[in-house]
């Protein structure tokens, strides 16, 4: 018997728009990534609460390896002073791998403008033959990236 254990993988980029702007789509404007981005997001919709707030369920309807998925989490924490929030599966496509899973992001301003992004993944394989979610992080760096382009065209 295996016991399996919390993993994590972290990436850090920086962009060029503002950590508050950015991170404001995030927790606030959710449903605009769809916008930014709709050949992949097709859609985020809020189920409970209100946008920008603890405890809210919200769902994604994404394209991941060219695949259709859903995605239903709980805003876990907000901390809109230090531009950190998390995101907690509650159902949907990637609970078919991991047993939890979690999405963790801090948009930390640099000095001369802009920000850098940390994104952290946790979560716990349903096997060892489940393999890390790097592609899935790789498309939470992409959708940050079209969040980024959209906010830098709109001047922020």
């Amino acid at each position: 018997m295996t016991t399996s254990q919390v993993q994590k993988i972290e990436t850090e980029f920086p962009i060029k728009a503002d950590a508050k702007e950015f991170y404001d789509v995030f927790c606030n404007k959710t449903h605009q990534v769809a916008k930014v981005w709709p050949d992949i997001v097709q859609s985020v919709v809020i189920h409970e609460g209100g946008w920008g707030t603890e405890r809210s369920i919200i769902s994604w309807n994404y394209v991941y390896d060219g695949k259709a998925c859903v995605s239903k989490e709980i805003i876990e924490d907000i901390d809109k002073e230090d531009n950190k929030m998390s995101f907690r599966e509650l159902e949907g496509d990637l609970l078919n791998h991991y047993k939890s899973f979690k999405f963790l992001l801090h948009a930390v301003p640099n000095k001369k403008g802009g920000c850098m992004v940390r994104w952290t993944m946790e979560y716990e394989k349903i096997n060892e033959n489940t393999s890390d979610p790097h592609t899935m992080m790789q498309l939470v760096v992409d959708v940050s990236k079209q969040v980024e382009v959209h906010l830098i065209s709109k001047g922020c």
